[in-house]
């Protein structure tokens, strides 16, 4: 099975960032027009992307739809997003605004009830991220770190009809040490849930050896990209090539230029 690739834009503040293991105070600005780096993941043939709001992950308030807004009117990608979805309300919003998949997160701990609601109403347009540190599930944007294992909790939302997981090593995400392959493969084995890898991913290598997890079965069905890409380590072309996927043009200024800021 090809792994499908979502190249990640976090936004804080409408600007494209990266945080450090999740950590707020320390965030990067990669990109004050988010649009752009989107056309950009387009042009190298990218199908999905992955955004996150992260002032809605640390406060529950929305702030960054107007960018969202702009980024859905300007490219075709199917786009789905996270970062502090906590009503069936605003679920709804943003399937409304044009968002493919919508990513529910803390609420998945705090109240599975609107989960299960939630996959009643819209079936696989709604996924969750399971965020875990030395296997425990973290919330509230990974201030706070419960006593919940991530797999107790993969378990719980594939029983409530959940088919898909965003699963992070928070202790991996921006530090370009490479995935928790092991804990991912974990995470789709005993919970029988498809798993997107997110978190630590640095080298085509790395994307190389989920695809090859997939191809043996394991449902990995795709993995998210942030920091590697705009660092440079490899471009979304040639990541695309490393899972089979579909790839177009050579990577354009806006890329270069974030790559060129963070050497």
């Amino acid at each position: 099975m090809r792994m499908l690739l979502f190249p990640a834009i976090d936004l804080k503040e409408g600007k494209a960032v990266r945080l450090l293991q999740g950590r707020m105070e320390e965030s990067t600005v990669y990109a004050e027009n988010p649009v752009e780096v989107a056309k950009d993941f387009e042009s190298q043939g990218a199908e999905y992307l992955h955004m996150v709001d992260l002032n809605g992950a640390f406060s529950g308030k929305p702030m960054n739809d107007e960018t969202i807004r702009r980024v859905i009117g300007s490219v075709s990608m199917k786009i789905q997003v996270g970062g502090g979805i906590r009503t069936m309300e605003r679920i709804t919003e943003l399937l409304e605004l044009g968002v493919e998949r919508v990513i529910l997160g803390t609420i998945a701990v705090k109240k599975p009830e609107l989960v299960t609601e939630a996959a009643r109403r819209y079936g696989n347009r709604v996924i969750v991220g399971i965020d875990a540190k030395n296997g425990l599930v973290a919330v509230q944007g990974w201030a706070e770190t419960t006593e919940m294992r991530a797999v107790d909790l993969g378990k719980a939302m594939k029983a409530v009809g959940i088919q898909s997981v965003v699963f992070t090593d928070i202790s991996r995400d921006g530090m370009l040490q490479g995935p928790n392959i092991e804990s991912t493969v974990q995470m789709a084995q005993e919970t029988g849930l498809s798993v997107i890898a997110s978190g630590g991913i640095s080298t085509l290598a790395d994307l190389r050896n989920l695809q090859d997890e997939a191809d043996k079965g394991v449902a990995i069905e795709g993995a998210i990209t942030g920091k590697a890409l705009y660092s440079g380590a490899f471009t979304l072309r040639e990541a695309l090539q490393a899972t089979g996927g579909r790839v177009s043009g050579e990577k354009n200024e806006t890329i270069k230029n974030l790559a060129a800021k963070e050497s």
